[in-house]
């Protein structure tokens, strides 16, 4: 039991890395800062799959352990989940920030260019055929 103690102390403490890559990247995208996004989404990746790894190890130690379970390995088990549900409680309430930040910066980029095609399309009807034609003769 206590291997799976352990096992979800190191879970929880790679979900507060995880929360706090969110904290950091999220001031960054909040002053429209997105030079970090390939390798924050990569960082990303990787805790989760350490924390898939972890998952399937505690798994495994739970499948394997039949001994009695104490009262404080229980106490210290409900303290662990608690632990993960606040930190998985916030960690959606960043992503949700995240994509609100991101679906902004793509909205305006969206509207800049239709702005830069509006104003191509102003500056094309300016153009003189005329004058073109009398230069190329």
């Amino acid at each position: 039991m206590n291997r799976i103690i352990d096992l979800l102390n190191h879970k929880n403490h790679y979900l507060e890395k995880f929360y706090s890559l969110n904290e950091t990247e999220l001031l960054n995208f909040a002053q429209s800062d997105f030079a970090n996004l390939e390798e924050f989404y990569q960082t990303r990746e990787k805790i989760l799959e350490t924390i898939r790894y972890i998952d399937s190890e505690i798994d495994q130690a739970q499948q394997q352990s039949e001994v009695q379970i104490t009262d404080a390995q229980k106490r210290e088990v409900g303290t662990c989940l608690a632990i993960k549900e606040e930190y998985v409680g916030r960690i959606l309430s960043q992503d949700l920030e995240i994509l609100a930040c991101i679906e902004a910066a793509k909205s305006n980029i969206i509207r800049e260019l239709q702005d830069i095609r509006k104003n191509r399309k102003a500056v094309g009807s300016y153009k003189s055929r005329q004058f073109v034609n009398r230069l190329d003769e």
